[in-house]
């Protein structure tokens, strides 16, 4: 066996709590869709999911960030005897760091100053948390099997960031292109013709791969645990 692999003991994970960390994953994304449902006045293309707070459903986006944040708080604790290295406790630490910022959001609405850290800490932490836990646990003997799935949506994670800024980018150049003066930490109401704007879509795709690596890692230890 490889000297990097080590032995984890899966029989400790909690079935229960990996099916609720499954749960309000799913959950934040129903909610998530419901909002598409219920606020159409927003256009998905280019409003952020935390401008639904100034529509007349704002108790559900504050609902949606609840659960968000609750399943990762769920997966940070199931995992605590899983993870065995250094860098894999970091790792948990932020994950309960982004599960801060969601909860933070879920208190603090776009319209309140401390929403933007809300959403660095939440947004900043996920990533950096996916990379350190799923490399850890990949090196796990009773985790090679899911390595692959693990580190695919681990990258979803910090890809779906990257995403976000360069559609930022592209909104902000074309929409100064277009003659327009917009404050850059803003999306506007409005857009005029020729701007390129697709931020929206990117910020929700965001939420989906976060909670996606939520549910794969969360599905693997049920698996693991049930071997």
């Amino acid at each position: 066996m490889s000297a990097d692999i080590t032995a984890t003991p899966a029989t400790t994970v909690s079935q229960p709590v990996a099916y609720l960390a499954i749960a309000m994953s799913a959950f934040t994304l129903l909610l998530l869709a419901s909002l598409h449902i219920l606020s159409t006045e927003f256009d998905p293309s280019c409003r952020m999911v935390s401008e639904y707070a100034n529509g007349g459903y704002g108790w559900v986006l504050s609902l949606m960030f609840a659960a968000w944040a609750i399943s990762s708080w769920l997966l940070a604790f199931m995992l605590w005897s899983q993870v065995t290295t250094t860098a894999g406790k970091i790792g948990l630490f932020l994950l309960i760091a982004a599960g801060v910022g969601e909860a933070m959001a879920s208190v603090f609405d776009i319209n309140h100053p401390l929403h933007g850290l809300a959403g660095f800490i939440g947004i900043g932490s996920l990533p950096i948390a996916a990379m350190l836990i799923s490399i850890n646990l990949g090196r796990t003997q009773a985790w090679m099997p899911a390595k692959k799935s693990l580190l695919w949506t681990a990258n979803l994670t910090w890809i779906s960031v990257v995403l976000l800024i360069v559609s930022f980018i592209i909104m902000i150049v074309t929409f100064t292109q277009s003659g327009g003066d917009m404050n850059t930490t803003e999306v506007p109401t409005s857009l005029p013709a020729g701007v390129i704007a697709f931020v929206g879509w990117t910020n929700r795709f965001l939420i989906v791969a976060y909670c996606a690596w939520v549910i794969t890692v969360a599905w693997q230890t049920i698996k693991i645990s049930r071997r």
